[in-house]
């Protein structure tokens, strides 16, 4: 299964599929062990106290983030070029 990217509405990037193909690294480059977990889910708010992982804490703080999927005009990431 390939790995899925999913953005929960004002709440964490939720990634799913087949974690053994996934290498989450720190910013020192240490690995982050996913063994056994069949879904991660990453803070977007910046608040979670259990970085890189959510902790619910979006939820407490009010975090209001854009959700929709900008259509693709030509560049990379929906840019003009």
């Amino acid at each position: 299964m390939p790995l899925k990217v999913t953005i929960r509405k004002n709440g964490p990037y939720l990634v799913s599929g087949d974690l053994n193909e996934l290498e989450l690294t720190d910013a020192d480059g240490n690995k982050y062990d996913l063994t056994g977990k069949q879904a991660v889910a990453l803070c977007r708010c910046g608040a979670s106290v259990n970085k890189p992982f959510c902790d619910g804490t979006h939820s407490k703080i009010g975090f209001q983030a854009a959700e929709a999927a900008v259509k693709n005009e030509g560049g990379p990431m929906g840019t003009k070029m």
